[in-house]
């Protein structure tokens, strides 16, 4: 994967990022709920000696006091201290406990202590500063003294009195927040890229072509106009902006792909299959077929999905009878070939009755010789069933010419292409090329290039006459439109040589 891969699938799953951002600043603040809140309060204290009438003796006392801020600041963290602030606060607790809860410093050059203390409330976090001011003075008392206030030489006098803190310390929410979007950040992007990594979903044509080897030849944009009521594209869509312009050039575009394909041997029989049933093969086969009958050459159209057929309702004509009475021998070509008012020159064979075994009949010598004869004057398309789940796909490949392999962008995987293009390579068939299906027309997956501006390029009165051939309603007559079978100098002789060439 190259960087630009990363950087499609950030932008591909870019809500589930921002959902993963979202959560965390959530848990961030759920998690400042959850906690303890924590309060600080500081009182101050001055190290000072027993007042002397003296300037000498002041001084002196001054020193002495000086040289006791080092003692004091060990003092109070002693065990002593906390137990008469238990006491005195009547607090449930321990003195090991309650020390971790107080620090004592001094200002640099001065005989001034501060001591801060936490709490978890604000009147509890003041008392305690204030109460431990207090018990040092005793404990000095106690040492340095008779054990009465104010019996030592040096003491803590109480300054500047706590303060009720307004906001907590603990938890700081900001940070919470800040924390939890950061680290759901983290988790999104690992997600995305997580997920990038191991989508096998066919995305982009120039990945499949790198990754399967089998070159892409066309790419159906996904429109609205194109439906399970309505699968034909209508004459009016390409004369428009929007999906549907979009679905009849990228039509155009395969069909001059397919015509420049192989010059000298190009393919007469097509097969439109798909791995698996839904990716669209049926839609695309129908449409590719009028695409073709509107440049002017005949197309015969056979719905070579005996499990479900689908061409007949698509095209809106009957199919009671079709390609299995064909092989069968129950009916005759020009009993079951019928036109559609859509173009003159299309000419469709629905698939006829269900059979019970459709690979045999499809895999058949008839049906050979079928697709040569009418390979050797009109361009045929057959819409074959899925390749993995029935072996009907790749049998009919085997006696066409090739088969383009239609595929879902965002639903077809990988695994399934290689596996599809593994049928056909087991069965001798060639794969004329991929077919991207439902390509959005927007967005990371979007085609390069734009139909919009395709459309704005030519004129308004070209593409109003484009592909356009008037119908003309006429009976189906095969030795008019194929010519007859049993002179050499005709089609005859060309389906031999067609059989003879596949064979």
């Amino acid at each position: 994967m190259e960087l630009r891969d990363y950087l499609r699938g950030l932008r591909r799953h870019w809500i589930a990022i921002v959902l993963m951002v979202v959560l965390g600043i959530g848990v961030g603040y759920g998690w400042t709920l959850l906690q303890t809140p924590v309060y600080e309060a500081s009182a101050s204290g001055f190290v000072a000696s027993r007042q002397a009438e003296d300037v000498g003796t002041s001084i002196a006392g001054d020193s002495l006091a000086r040289s006791k801020v080092a003692s004091y600041l060990d003092i109070g963290g002693w065990r002593v201290v906390a137990e008469q602030t238990i006491d005195e606060l009547g607090l449930d607790t321990t003195p090991e406990a309650l020390v971790t809860r107080v620090a004592v410093t001094n200002t640099p050059d001065t005989v001034i202590l501060r001591v801060t203390a936490t709490g978890p409330s604000p009147i509890e976090a003041r008392d305690l500063a204030e109460t431990w001011i207090r018990s040092m003075s005793t404990a000095i008392d106690n040492l340095e003294g008779d054990g009465t206030p104010g019996s030592s030489p040096v003491t803590i006098i109480p300054g500047d009195a706590a303060s009720l803190p307004s906001d907590p310390i603990f938890p700081n929410v900001q940070t919470a927040l800040l924390v939890g979007g950061i680290l759901g950040l983290g988790f999104g992007i690992a997600f995305a890229l997580i997920r990038t990594v191991s989508d096998r979903r066919v995305r982009a044509g120039d990945d499949v072509e790198s990754k399967t080897g089998v070159a892409v030849v066309g790419s159906i944009p996904i429109t609205d106009g194109l439906n399970a009521e309505s699968r034909l594209l209508e004459a009016s869509a390409g004369k428009q902006k929007g999906g549907g312009f979009a679905v009849a050039e990228s039509l155009r575009a395969l069909r001059t792909n397919l015509q420049f394909m192989d010059v000298d041997h190009p393919p007469r029989t097509i097969v439109v299959t798909s791995p698996l049933p839904g990716d669209g093969k049926s839609t695309i086969a129908c449409n590719l077929a009028l695409t073709l009958a509107a440049s002017g050459r005949t197309v015969v159209l056979i719905d070579g999905d005996l499990r479900r057929s689908m061409v007949a309702k698509t095209m809106g004509l009957p199919g009671g009878a079709g390609l299995t009475d064909v092989l069968s021998a129950r009916a005759t070509l020009s009993d079951v070939l019928q036109r559609t008012p859509r173009s003159p020159n299309l000419l469709v064979l629905a698939a006829g009755s269900i059979p019970p075994n459709p690979s045999e009949i499809l895999g058949s010598e008839r049906m050979n010789a079928l697709l040569a004869d009418l390979a050797s004057h009109a361009t045929v398309i057959v819409d074959a069933p899925p390749l993995l789940p029935v072996t009907d796909g790749a049998v009919l490949t085997h006696q066409a010419d090739g088969a383009l392999l239609v595929v879902s962008i965002g639903k077809t995987t990988y695994d399934l292409v290689d596996k599809a293009l593994d049928t056909l390579e087991k069965a001798r068939g060639r794969a004329l090329g991929i077919v991207l299906n439902k390509v959005p027309l927007r967005g990371l997956d979007s085609s390069p290039y734009s139909y919009e501006y395709r459309r704005e390029y030519g004129s308004a009165s070209k593409l109003e006459n484009a592909d356009e051939v008037p119908y003309q309603a006429a009976p189906i007559d095969l030795d008019g439109v194929f010519g007859d079978p049993s002179n050499d100098n005709d089609g005859g002789a060309e389906a031999k040589r067609v059989r003879a060439r596949r064979s």
